[in-house]
């Protein structure tokens, strides 16, 4: 089952949420930085292909599907708009103290170190806090991580959706202004048909997601 989180937050204005993302995103690149230079000696033999990942391969689990949310301008996004690449796909929300921020900084070290076939990974952040995060948010928040990533959003039934599909979990409670958010956090990679094929933890090394990355781009 996926890692589920669940950091406890305080109620904040979005204003004040968006003069902090500047030290969230070096923060979060600091403790990114640290899980790249981890290392991991075993993977995960692909159930169909014989294929070594680092990560867990799930093409055999019924994981994912089609989905169209709103992204940052809120215009229609679906998952089917990015064949062809290498999709990240993560749940969480603009308020996360450390797993979401450091999570968005691993992926665009994933990039850098994919080289010229980062352009072909797209990263995709769904918030499960929609209510709190609206398209403006999200819109100050995802890309300061890099200006390709992409944040969607939609209402509650939608998300419920999606995170149902992924066998995904999460659930907000509000104590009298006192916000807890339990999430998922694992990361979903989604090959270049569309197809769930990888699930991985949240303190995977960059270095590793990278080459599980690699190796789904080379697949044929």
């Amino acid at each position: 089952m996926p890692r589920r989180v669940g950091p406890r937050q305080n109620m904040t204005d979005p204003s004040g949420a968006r003069r902090t993302i500047a030290v969230l995103a070096v923060a979060a690149l600091a403790l990114a930085t640290l899980l790249f230079l981890s290392s991991g000696s075993q993977g995960w033999f692909g159930p169909s292909s014989g294929v070594r990942f680092h990560g867990r391969d799930v093409a055999l689990e019924d994981l994912g599907g089609p989905f169209t949310l709103s992204d940052m301008s809120n215009q229609p996004r679906s998952l089917s708009d990015f064949r062809g690449k290498v999709v990240l796909l993560a749940f969480g929300y603009t308020h996360c103290p450390d797993v979401c921020p450091t999570t968005l900084a691993k992926f665009a070290q994933v990039r850098r170190l994919l080289g010229a076939d980062g352009p072909r990974v797209q990263v995709l952040f769904v918030t499960v806090d929609p209510q709190r995060d609206s398209a403006e948010l999200l819109r100050n928040y995802v890309p300061s991580f890099d200006p390709d990533f992409i944040g969607l959003r939609g209402t509650k039934a939608q998300i419920d959706a999606v995170t149902k599909s992924f066998h995904a979990r999460y659930e907000i409670v509000d104590h009298q202004g006192d916000i807890v958010v339990d999430h998922t956090a694992s990361t979903y990679v989604i090959d270049t048909r569309g197809k769930t094929r990888i699930l991985t933890p949240y303190d995977q090394p960059a270095r590793e997601l990278a080459d599980d990355v690699l190796t789904l781009l080379r697949s044929p």
